[in-house]
């Protein structure tokens, strides 16, 4: 049974590349040897894995990377952080439209 990793890297220009794979170990030494020079990591080496979880599901994986990588600075941090109270209040809606703020 396969096991699937979603990870962030903090690339040397202090940005945030996520991605998934089955060996994180291999994926990170390929984002760290520059094996594709069309990779967004490739001119931002050197790396640090920053965050990874694990799935025993792939659509699950990749649900949570697509989801984190319409993230924010400041949420994506936050996860790294473990920060999670500072995840939902960055999570929150602060639309006029939204409910919250609706008179009765």
């Amino acid at each position: 049974m396969f096991s699937y990793q979603v990870y962030i890297l903090k690339c040397s220009d202090s940005s945030y590349y996520t991605g998934i794979t089955n060996n994180l170990e291999r994926r990170f030494l390929e984002h760290q040897n520059g094996i594709k020079r069309d990779c967004y990591t490739y001119k931002r080496r050197p790396l640090e894995i920053v965050f990874s979880e694990s799935f025993n599901d792939v659509l699950q994986a990749i649900y949570f990377e697509k989801k984190i990588k319409k993230w924010s600075r400041l949420k994506k941090e936050a996860l790294i952080k473990g920060d999670f109270d500072m995840l939902q209040i960055l999570s929150e809606c602060r639309n006029a439209t939204h409910f919250k703020y609706k008179g009765d």
